[in-house]
């Protein structure tokens, strides 16, 4: 599942003892396993290598340059939601032929640069931007290629904000709008309708959604006489963070592929999590322990603003002490908080621990998701550094924030 392991009480990234990059780095960090993240993304692409499946790593998960570079030299294309990570994207050298490019509200300005880079699709989610993006590629004398994001309306058993194929969201179009949009097509000469697309949510442990979501794609094709050449399903494979039970890649593949070799499209799908989540953690140390009341309160100097999913999300993360602790260890239930002012600064409640020591380490799991690109400067707190381990060397592949950083560009 990952390369985090203990060796003789040790929590270890594949060869490399992490209490010692902490000591080198500092706290709090990232660190990411570069072999975890390739055996992530083979799992995914070796179950479904029936269709020859173009795989977009989903950059929103996780951006950083090393982590995208180690996935597109391995041959994952990459599915972007902005301008900036485009620009990522290009730094990378990632081939604009595996580029797909999703969300709702594009610029002018990232849509101009998006086809002058010679991205492979843009997903549309509403009639005026594929409006705009036939504007914009009629200017630049260019013919692009664009999927319809169709919101299929299919419960998905997840967290609200991660829950996207539902009537009511703000992702996609629902079929009616989808047909009047095949119906016009004709209207958009600078565009080539050749795909749908859809995605339904995160953190979904099994395929019954998606065989839902497709079946009833497939059938909407069908019954209008529509005819494309791509499906891309999305992404939002589940993980193990705590007692989950997601699908494997296989089991997944299983399920879907008598879908997708009836349908006879070509496969697209856009996993973020399912590759990046397990393959990272990140390291806090022990600032202070106190108790208020009823309660065991563990202060760390990590905060909301360094990891946000368990104050956004109320997601739960599994904690382990980066050395155990020796012999017969008394646990006691803690409240594990951050410097934050705020009262939902917190990385986990209720928790049994092992008693800690002032100045121990922490290893917050699955961690590499939504962990790092959703860090924030509140509190005018520098972001934290990150880390690759790749066997036995680890590389820091962005350093930590000075101050200076955080007043760059203001004006006083």
């Amino acid at each position: 599942m990952h390369r985090f392991k203990y060796k003789d009480g040790s929590l270890y990234c594949e060869n490399v003892n992490v209490a010692r990059i902490a000591k080198e780095v500092g706290t709090p960090l990232y660190i990411y396993s570069k072999n975890t993240l390739l055996d992530h993304y083979r799992k995914i692409r070796n179950a479904l290598r029936e269709v020859s499946p173009l795989i977009c790593f989903s950059v929103k998960s996780n951006s950083n340059l090393a982590v995208l570079k180690t996935l597109v030299a391995a041959g994952a294309g990459l599915d972007i939601v902005s301008g900036g990570e485009l620009y990522r994207a290009k730094l990378v050298k990632a081939d604009p032929g595996k580029i797909v490019y999703a969300g709702v509200g594009k610029k002018r300005d990232e849509i101009m640069d998006a086809i002058r880079y010679g991205i492979f699709f843009f997903n549309v989610e509403s009639d005026e931007e594929l409006a705009l993006i036939n504007t914009c590629a009629g200017e630049m004398k260019r013919k692009v290629n664009v999927a319809v994001r169709i919101n299929p309306d299919v419960r998905v058993l997840t967290h609200d904000y991660i829950t996207t194929g539902m009537g009511g969201t703000k992702f996609g179009v629902d079929f009616k709008r989808a047909r009047a949009i095949f119906r016009s097509s004709w209207k958009y000469r600078n565009t080539r309708i050749r795909g749908v697309h859809i995605h339904i949510g995160s953190q979904i442990l099994g395929a019954r959604p998606f065989q839902n979501a497709i079946k009833k794609v497939l059938k909407f094709l069908e019954a209008n006489k529509i005819v494309v050449e791509y499906l891309n399903i999305g992404g939002g494979l589940g993980i193990v963070y705590s007692l989950e039970k997601p699908q494997t890649a296989s089991r997944f593949a299983k399920d879907i592929l008598p879908l997708v070799r009836k349908s006879k499209l070509k496969l697209i799908l856009e996993p973020g999590r399912f590759i990046s989540g397990n393959s990272g953690i990140m390291v806090t140390k022990v600032l202070f322990r106190k108790r208020t009341g009823q309660k065991n309160f563990i202060i760390v100097d990590s905060g909301m603003n360094d990891f946000v999913r368990p104050s956004l999300y109320e997601a739960y993360h599994t904690i382990a002490p980066v050395t155990k602790p020796q012999g017969r260890v008394k646990k006691r239930r803690y409240d594990i908080v951050g410097p934050i002012c705020e009262s939902g600064d917190f990385l986990a409640k209720n928790r049994t621990l092992p008693a800690v020591a002032q100045g121990s380490l922490l290893a917050v799991m699955g961690a590499g998701a939504y962990g790092y690109t959703m860090s924030s400067n509140y509190n005018s707190r520098p972001r934290a550094p990150e880390v690759m381990v790749d066997k036995k060397r680890f590389f820091v592949v962005k350093k930590r924030e000075a101050y200076k950083d955080l007043v760059e560009g203001e004006a006083y």
